[in-house]
């Protein structure tokens, strides 16, 4: 009888053994992939947006999907209110914040940031038979800004132009700015460039840019500060784009030419 028992839990440990090993080595033979949530403003065309159909689309988020795609991982798109995009990243909602987010002495010791993938620039948009032709001509005007945005920083960082303004109007998103303006509520926004200019070669609207900016910044790809390791791989990963061409085709498919600057 006791040979029998023996027996039994023997060929119970075999297959408990087995299954263990065969379990582990399913896991490692599948691809596994870890996901990579990407953290943007879903009101920033042509950055990241809501498509016509109700999907995430723009140039950052087709990146990002590149990016994702050659690093293994998992994309998730997260929308994010822009103003909470230090609790998301502190809270590990999202890895990272891309979305045209520009890089500044403040932000450099805030986050862990990526080279600069882009230029752009702060402007002024007025409506198309506005009388403002100048940045002076803004002195006394009602402005409107995204509130938490480099365009805001720039209006802070420009004291003759803060001080001039008559009344500053904070919004939640660019485009809650440009309604803004439409409606007659502002005379002008201070947005960032190639957001203003989409709106206008895309879409159409009765808007114009003044010559003068307000500032020029760069993008970069924002992450929790410290996190170099994350941070390193979507760098080498750009720039291995930049060199095999695909980050020019993807620029060339948004603004009919290559306007990155990594690894030029």
């Amino acid at each position: 009888m006791k040979k029998y028992l023996i027996l039994i839990l023997s060929l119970v440990l075999a297959v408990t053994v087995l299954t263990a090993c065969g379990g582990n080595s399913s896991k490692s033979g599948n691809e596994v992939k870890d996901t990579f949530i990407v953290g943007f403003d879903k009101e920033f065309p042509p950055m990241g947006y809501v498509a016509d159909d109700g999907s995430f689309v723009g140039f950052d988020l087709d990146l990002a999907k590149e990016v994702a795609d050659r690093l293994g991982y998992t994309l998730k798109l997260q929308p994010i209110s822009w103003s909470a995009k230090d609790m998301e990243l502190e809270s590990g909602n999202v890895d990272v914040v891309w979305n045209g987010f520009t890089i500044t002495e403040a932000r450099k010791s805030e986050y862990t940031w990526t080279q600069p993938y882009m230029e752009n620039n702060q402007v002024v948009v007025v409506l198309k038979n506005s009388d403002i032709t100048t940045l002076a001509d803004v002195a006394g005007k009602s402005v409107a800004v995204q509130d938490d945005s480099s365009a805001l920083t720039a209006i802070e960082g420009n004291v003759a132009l803060k001080d001039s303004i008559g009344n500053l109007v904070k919004t939640q998103t660019n485009l809650n700015a440009l309604m803004e303006l439409e409606s007659g509520a502002v005379d002008a926004v201070v947005m960032d460039e190639i957001v203003a200019r989409f709106n206008i070669e895309k879409k159409g609207a009765n808007y114009k840019v003044l010559d003068e900016s307000v500032g020029a910044e760069v993008f970069g790809v924002g992450f929790k500060l410290g996190n170099t390791e994350l941070r390193d791989k979507v760098e080498a990963t750009l720039l291995e784009m930049a060199a095999d061409g695909k980050l020019a085709e993807i620029s060339e498919s948004w603004f009919g030419k290559d306007i990155t600057i990594i690894g030029k």
